[in-house]
């Protein structure tokens, strides 16, 4: 499976130990991993930064978009395996979010794939953050610079 969208924590290393055993072929393997962040408060706004972060998502719809944006990079890229595991649910400052890995011949391949991943999992993909500081509550919003990265992969 090269897609899990789950609400269980992930363990990097056992992740990349499982999608590499075995496959001789694979001369590079790249990852990211991205969690939550403890977000200063707005200037004008609460006292406190972060507490907590949910990620919602539309089962079934999200894996297929996610598999999508998958075989995108597999067409682009020589890719012996890759894997995209995201999380969802109420989530805190430190916990893990997405594991991006990718394995490749060659290192600039893995490189390429994963950023390209990172880019379009960070613009394509259903999620939607909703963040919490203890008193208010705000959805996230799409960011220009975000947009601007993955617009780089587009062709």
């Amino acid at each position: 499976m090269t897609v899990r969208v789950q609400r269980e924590d992930f363990e990097p290393g056992a992740e990349i130990d499982r999608i590499a055993a075995g496959n001789t072929q694979i001369g590079a393997v790249y990852t990211f991993t991205g969690g939550v962040r403890d977000l200063p408060p707005p200037p004008a706004g609460s006292a406190a930064g972060t507490a907590r972060m949910t990620l919602e998502h539309y089962p079934g719809m999200t894996e297929r978009q996610l598999e999508a944006i998958v075989a995108e990079a597999r067409q682009r890229w020589p890719l012996e395996a890759c894997l995209v595991i995201h999380r969802h649910g109420p989530l805190a400052p430190g916990d893990r979010i997405v594991l991006v890995v990718t394995a490749s011949p060659h290192r600039q391949a893995a490189f390429e794939a994963a950023a390209f991943l990172v880019d379009w999992l960070k613009t394509r993909a259903p999620f939607w953050k909703l963040e919490e500081d203890g008193t208010t509550r705000r959805w996230v919003e799409a960011k220009t610079s975000d947009d601007d990265a993955a617009a780089r992969w587009d062709r």
